[in-house]
């Protein structure tokens, strides 16, 4: 634990320390405006690493607000930090689950049907080159058209955004298997199942748990987008949009460190959900 946490320390410090010169760069000409003629240097260097709406917050200003806006206000209220995270996790979550289904059917199809790999593969490839910024409203409206509106189109972007690494990772996870082993098993008599349930799937997995954590950060990523056209009053989007809207800067940057701990919590839980299979197949930690 000591090895791993000394680098990320000092890369912690480093981050802060440019923080601050940056927020000392960039607040600088705004506090000397505001500033008495008689302030020093020192006065208006000082000055801001506290304003009100700085170009960028210094981090304890970042902080602050996300103590209070976590710590100082029930997780059912709406100017909860908490209650903005569950929700766009919630979306990210069902996202996931929609794109973990489709990625691996998709990913078992073009292995075992040489049809849908020449068909499907350009297609699923294709699909990460339109930018989800330019998806995400026209997703929106028209389900809204239909009277969709709420969760599944954001799910729906989010599974979007993530399906695609689960889907190519599988892929390759399943024919990963030596050529050896493959017809070692058809030495056995094995039949396809066999095949896919006692060499291709365990084979699979290795590749199968760094795709779902790229996946899980892209599904969180495609909820926090969705939630920028659509105007929505609650989850991590709206709460940079109000930020954004009212200057609250310090709301905007909160807000994003929040999302980079639900990510940091999902990347945990699939880490975790890894090493409990390999403890059940007794394999190595």
């Amino acid at each position: 634990m000591r090895h791993h946490a000394v680098p990320v320390l000092v890369v912690l410090a480093v981050v802060v320390v440019l923080w601050y010169a940056g927020a000392l760069l960039l607040n600088f000409d705004v506090a000397r405006n505001l500033a008495d003629e008689n302030a020093t240097t020192w006065d208006i260097a000082a000055a801001t690493m506290s304003q009100g709406r700085p170009v960028l917050p210094a981090p304890h200003q970042v902080a602050t607000e996300l103590f209070e806006s976590v710590f100082m206000h029930p997780v059912n209220s709406p100017k909860s930090l908490v209650y903005h995270a569950a929700v766009t996790a919630f979306a990210a979550g069902v996202g996931f689950v929609f794109a973990f289904v489709l990625g691996i059917a998709l990913a078992i199809g073009i292995v075992h049907v040489r049809t849908l790999e020449r068909s499907l593969m350009l297609w699923i490839i294709t699909s990460q080159t339109v930018p989800v910024l330019a998806i995400a409203p026209m997703v929106v409206v028209v389900l809204g058209n239909v009277g969709l509106t709420g969760l599944l189109p954001k799910a729906l972007i989010a599974g979007y955004l993530s399906f695609f690494p689960i889907s190519t990772g599988m892929v390759k996870g399943l024919r990963s298997p030596d050529p050896m082993q493959r017809d070692l098993m058809r030495t056995y008599s094995a039949s396809g199942a066999q095949v896919f349930r006692k060499l291709r799937w365990p084979a699979a997995m290795a590749f199968l748990f760094p795709s779902l954590k790229v996946a899980a950060t892209l599904a969180l990523v495609g909820a926090i987008v969705a939630e920028l056209p659509t105007g929505a009053q609650a989850g991590l989007g709206a709460r940079l949009l109000t930020g954004s809207y009212y200057g609250q800067t310090q709301q905007i940057w909160a807000a994003l460190i929040m999302a980079s701990l639900l990510a940091l919590l999902a990347v945990g839980v699939i880490d975790g959900a890894r090493l409990a299979m390999l403890r059940a197949r007794g394999g190595r930690l």
